[in-house]
Parts: structure tokens; sequence; C-alpha cells
């Protein structure tokens, strides 16, 4: 019999749906980017929540019917990151849908933050319900506004907890993709085609940021790259400097992490879906991915923490 779950997110990137099955693994997911004028790099919050607002019940209505009818909990992303201070107003979209579907199914309605939501996609995804609700692993978070290293274990709440020991002191690794993906011309976010540039070149020179204690700076990149776009050097060598740039802040930070403790690696974040990335997070460290559907933004997360939360055994 199946047991489906209805998870909710609006993040700063897109508006999103979805239904999980804790039976089969089944999942549905209905998103939509938000709409970002040409040349832009994002959105003011306002705008965001005005259009999460105006589209959520359209990703809600996407969903299998059907399976509505057997709605056991909801779960709604609420903050980024499950610390003190962590807010958003875009997630208050989420929250007041989620609230209101919830008292009119008639179901429990639980919280989770958007990084824990990822962190269950990419789980689901990769097939690692294992690692992160039976031990400790390590997880990276890379995606337009995120760039940190998580140490992640089990929560008394049955949730993620995730404690951040590395990652970016400053530029998160997608603004770095977007902000050159703007200077080529490319239209936010810049993922998938500055990807398919870089691919292009995949000998090309990159710079390997310093990494401390598990830490590095990625800043200091972006001006290389605007120095290198006045020199007319070609998109697809910018392209791939940037992402191997990337790659090997990523790549030193992990090892260091290795180095003082040998855990399993989970990745997840919409810039996780970069091949370049992926080919040599696995080889070096068998780190394992959520697929590309399931490495940007999502509810899919959520809905399988409302699973959890509602006492379902994943593993």
């Amino acid at each position: 019999m199946s047991r489906w779950y209805l998870g909710v997110d609006t993040s700063n990137y897109r508006t999103s749906a979805a239904l999980f099955d804790a039976e089969t693994g089944a999942w549905h997911n209905a998103g939509r980017l938000l709409d970002v004028p040409a040349g832009s790099i994002g959105l003011r919050q306002s705008d965001a929540l005005f259009q999460h607002t105006l589209h959520l019940h359209e990703m809600i209505a996407r969903l299998p019917q059907e399976n509505c009818r057997e709605i056991r909990a909801v779960c709604v992303s609420t903050r980024p990151r499950a610390v003190e201070g962590s807010y958003m107003p875009c997630f208050l979209a989420g929250v007041n849908t989620a609230r209101s579907a919830a008292h009119l199914l008639g179901v429990p309605l639980y919280e989770c933050s958007h990084q824990q939501g990822h962190l269950a996609a990419a789980a689901l995804s990769a097939q690692a319900f294992d690692w992160l609700f039976g031990g400790a692993l390590y997880a990276w978070h890379l995606s337009g506004g995120t760039t940190e290293l998580l140490h992640v274990q089990p929560g008394a709440d049955g949730l993620p907890q995730a404690d951040c020991i590395g990652g970016t002191t400053d530029l998160a690794a997608g603004q770095l993709v977007d902000r050159a993906g703007a200077l080529l011309g490319l239209a936010f976010p810049a993922g998938a085609a500055l990807e398919e540039l870089a691919e292009q070149e995949p000998d090309t020179a990159f710079f390997r940021p310093r990494v401390q204690e598990r830490r590095f700076s990625l800043s200091g990149m972006e001006n290389k790259i605007k120095e290198q776009a006045a020199r007319g050097t070609a998109p697809a060598k910018i392209a791939a400097f940037t992402i191997r740039t990337i790659c090997a802040a990523v790549e030193n930070a992990t090892a260091q992490a290795i180095r003082e403790k040998k855990l399993p690696v989970l990745c997840a974040g919409g810039v996780m879906s970069n091949r370049m990335i992926q080919r040599r997070m696995a080889e070096r460290f068998g780190a394992r991915f959520a697929e590309p559907r399931l490495s940007g933004d999502n509810a899919v997360g959520a809905a399988v923490l409302a699973a959890v939360q509602h006492g379902e055994t994943l593993i």
C-alpha cells in the first residue's frame, strides 16, 4: 500500500511541490524556475516571494491527484539552513500554503530547512539513505548561494544535523558560476550552459585556491575571470577555468577532511550536477551524487523528510 507525503519548497531559485512514497521510493516533483530578467543574476526577495505566491498553486495542481488523496503528512522548508538566524522571506509562501494544505487534509505539518531537503533529495537519488540516516558522513552543499562542507549525522528530531566544517569564506560557487556566465552573455542560472562550454576545453589551466582548515576564498577568482574576459580569452577557456578552479577547491577541502576522519561523501546542490566536478569527486573519494533533476532546488527532499518525521523507516 502506498504511503504518500507532500513536500513544499519555495527557495530563491525555484517554486516546487513534490510527493514521495515511503513504500516504493517513487516520487513526483513539479517545479518552476523563477523568472529572472535577462542580464540579471538573481532576484530581490520581494520579487521572489511574489512569484512563489503566484505560481505555487500551479505546481501543486501538477501533482497526480490520485496520490494526493493518500497524503499522510506535509513538510515544508522554512529557512535556508537549520541554524539560528537563518531566514529568507521567500520561504513564507511555501509555509503558508503547506499550513493550509495540512489543515484541509487533516494531517500533520512538519518543517525542515532548505539545506536538509537538499541532503534528503541527494540521498534518495544516490540510494544513500543508510549514509544520511544511519551514521555520520561528509556532505557538500554547492548551490547558487551556498558552498559548505558539512559534517552530517542524525539529529534527535530525526532530521539530518548538518554542521558546517568548511567551504567558501566569501563568494559561493554558484555565484561565481553565474557571474562568469553573465560575463559570457549566458542566461541565468548559467550552470548548464557554462558546463557545455567548459567541456570543449578539458585541459585548460586553472587556479588552485589556498585551502586552510577546509576553507577557501573564491572572490579573487571573479577578478581573474574578468581579466581573462577583458583580454579576449575564448569563452570555452573561461568556462573551463571557472569550473576547474571550483573543483580544485572542493577536492582539496574534501581531502583535508578525509585525512582527519574517513567518512562517506554525499554531494548535493545544483553546482554538484556538474559532470567535471562529479568525475573528480567520484574518482578520488567515491562520492555519490543526486541525479540532475534532484541536484537543483526541489521539494522532493522535504517530502522525504515528511516521511521520516512521521515515523517511516527508510533505511
